[in-house]
């Protein structure tokens, strides 16, 4: 449930210690001791209601998604190890890589019972987005909820590495992380995501 872990790892598979991890012993202060476990959770609180709610685009939903994935996290805590797989940056390894592929998890099991889609404005898309971009110059004159409508639009995993990469301002080793990917797939989601959304836009605009 909280990814490829030791006992779920394919045959053959090698998996390597990273010593890169800031939350090192705010983690291990919690797997000593759970109570303790409340740093990490004022720590990442704001972080995985944000992704959830970018996700959901509902607050109730949201909140509760954000409780179930610490609840989640608490209960795990002492499994958890900062190991990453060889093809992986050292970044896949951290506490926040595991605590929101947790979250992400969460939000899946959530979209199972209620569908909907997010209806606020995405305003970090258009000044994240790399200067050299074709797709900023698009996004940036566009209105903020025609691009969250278009990014809404994006099929599951696409739609995920935009709202990490630009809401989240996670690197493309901590999204391969969180997403079970290698870092050149995130690239591909994010180089073909934020076509699809320039297209989007443009073919819409073109119809009104």
């Amino acid at each position: 449930m909280f990814g490829r872990g030791r006992g779920g790892e394919a045959a053959g598979s090698v998996r390597r210690v990273v010593p890169l991890d800031p939350d090192r012993s705010l983690v291990r202060t919690a797997q000593a001791d759970p109570a303790r476990f409340d740093a990490l959770y004022r720590k990442y609180v704001a972080q995985v209601y944000s992704f959830a709610y970018h996700e959901l685009g509902d607050h109730h939903e949201a909140e509760d998604v954000t409780e179930q994935a610490f609840l989640l996290a608490l209960g795990a805590l002492a499994r958890f190890r900062e190991e990453a797989p060889d093809d992986a940056g050292p970044e896949a390894s951290t506490f926040r890589v595991w605590l929101l592929r947790i979250a992400r998890n969460a939000i899946a099991n959530q979209r199972r019972t209620v569908r909907r889609r997010p209806a606020t404005p995405l305003d970090a898309v258009g000044e994240a987005a790399a200067p050299d971009d074709p797709e900023r110059a698009v996004l940036a004159r566009a209105d903020a909820s025609a691009a969250w409508a278009a990014v809404a639009r994006l099929p599951g995993d696409r739609r995920r590495a935009v709202v990490l990469r630009f809401v989240e301002e996670m690197t493309t080793a901590e999204i391969a992380g969180v997403l079970g990917r290698s870092e050149g797939a995130v690239r591909v989601l994010l180089h073909r995501a934020l076509r699809s959304v320039a297209r989007d836009l443009g073919e819409r605009g073109e119809a009104r």
